[in-house]
């Protein structure tokens, strides 16, 4: 799919929200891309007896990939570790969205040997909504 302007790629999922993410996760991990948390958005919603479509956002990367990002472009931390989310629709369709790695290279002016494990991130994101 086509990044937004505001730079975020969102790709159609078959599968449930938590099963997308258990998905992506399988995949880090065989790369040893580190998960640092998994947040349950519409679960922490429902806690507190709020409905929300399912939403779960996965937080991963690899300090190699990631740290000389942040220390050319000290503010892309706020952008990093990088992030999926998994969400459901008004409809009951289930997305994948994620950061576009070249809205990053542009936001933060990161020279592109840099961008090159962010980028590859994209490709592992999609495989887990390849049916």
């Amino acid at each position: 799919m086509t990044p937004t302007p505001n730079g975020i790629i969102t790709h159609p999922s078959p599968y449930s929200v938590p099963e997308t993410l258990d998905r992506l996760e399988v995949i880090l991990r065989a790369k040893n891309i580190t998960i640092f948390a998994r947040i349950d958005h519409s679960g922490e919603a429902e806690k507190i007896g709020l409905h929300m479509p399912s939403t779960q956002l996965l937080i991963f990367g690899n300090p190699k990939g990631g740290t000389p990002v942040m220390l050319a472009a000290p503010l892309s931390a706020i952008d990093l570790p990088l992030k999926a989310l998994a969400w459901q629709d008004t409809e009951g369709k289930v997305w994948l969205s994620y950061n576009d790695a070249a809205y990053l290279k542009d936001r933060y002016s990161i020279d592109d040997h840099l961008l090159g494990p962010i980028s590859a991130a994209s490709a592992l994101i999609e495989q887990a909504v390849a049916s």
